[in-house]
């Protein structure tokens, strides 16, 4: 994988970035409505087509996206890799390159630079970029490298319930300027999509289904998150360990209170998959969906 740096010399100042870029932004969502205003308007201008494939949302999700010129479908959720292939197969992607994004992430004005300098380069099939945490609207010095762009039509997604990663043909080039992941406006809402995870992750390693990609010690970083996902529940200490690495050794310490506190529940994460998958072991039956909010009236008793 190649890197390729911002440049500040006065060549790359005197060059004119076209207003669009030759892109087509997909995104995956259910109930979104609180991030969707701030992503479009990122995007606006930018994005040469916005795509947006909704599970059928109930909290006005289609309407926003409507309003802003989005090209909306909607498809049941049957897993990530299975909701990410049915975008890349079937949705009329004109433009050239194609870009993966969730509601809550957004492209600094560096990344979007970077992005269309790559790609006129024109000598990479897919692009690499650092994604910057932010957590409780801090911004945290916690950056995953992870492969958001490609070729249309040169990519496809690993097969599984969650955690799912593209896999590109060609070269990978990798780009600086952050992609910023606004993770939750608030901890109500990140404990609750923390606790639907969680379960995903509990009923697929209950019943032994494939991860993203073969776990090897000695293979590349994804492999490598593979082998200790797998292992992970086997390793003593592995909180305390988890707690140490995610504060001290990713840097979480010099956000402060809240760097601390996302460290914390990071190892919580963890033991809510733990102790789902134990329970579903102990039980031998998966944990029971129930529905989410009210319902309708209903006309056969009396309401007030």
């Amino acid at each position: 994988m190649t890197t390729i740096a911002a440049s500040t010399t006065d060549a790359e100042s005197c060059v004119i970035y076209p207003s669009v870029a030759p892109v087509a932004v997909v995104m995956i969502c259910l109930n979104e409505a609180h991030n969707l205003d701030g992503v479009l308007e990122n995007l606006k201008g930018w994005a040469q087509e916005v795509f947006l494939v909704d599970s059928y949302s109930s909290d006005g999700t289609v309407d926003m996206a409507l309003r802003h010129g989005v090209h909306v479908v909607q498809r049941s959720f049957r897993g990530f890799g299975d909701q990410w292939n049915f975008a890349m197969e079937k949705l009329p992607i004109t433009a050239p390159w194609t870009m993966k994004l969730d509601p809550d992430e957004r492209l600094t004005d560096k990344l979007k630079r970077q992005i269309e300098m790559a790609i006129a380069a024109d000598d990479a099939d897919g692009l690499c970029v650092d994604r910057r945490l932010w957590f409780m609207t801090r911004p945290l010095p916690v950056k995953h490298r992870l492969v958001r762009v490609w070729r249309t039509g040169r990519c496809r997604f690993t097969d599984v319930q969650v955690n799912e990663h593209p896999i590109v043909e060609g070269h990978i080039l990798h780009i600086t300027g952050d992609l910023e992941h606004h993770d939750s406006p608030d901890l109500d809402h990140w404990l609750d999509k923390q606790n639907r995870y969680t379960t995903a992750e509990a009923i697929t390693a209950s019943s032994n289904a494939k991860l993203a990609d073969e776990p090897k010690l000695l293979g590349t970083p994804l492999q490598r998150r593979m082998w200790i996902k797998k292992h992970y529940m086997k390793v003593p200490l592995r909180y305390e360990a988890m707690f140490l690495y995610h504060y001290l050794a990713m840097g979480a310490w010099r956000a402060g209170w809240v760097g601390y506190v996302w460290s914390r529940l990071r190892c919580d994460v963890y033991r809510l998959w733990e102790y789902k998958l134990r329970e579903i072991q102990i039980t031998g039956r998966l944990p029971l969906k129930r529905p989410n909010g009210p319902g309708e009236p209903d006309p056969r008793v009396a309401q007030y």
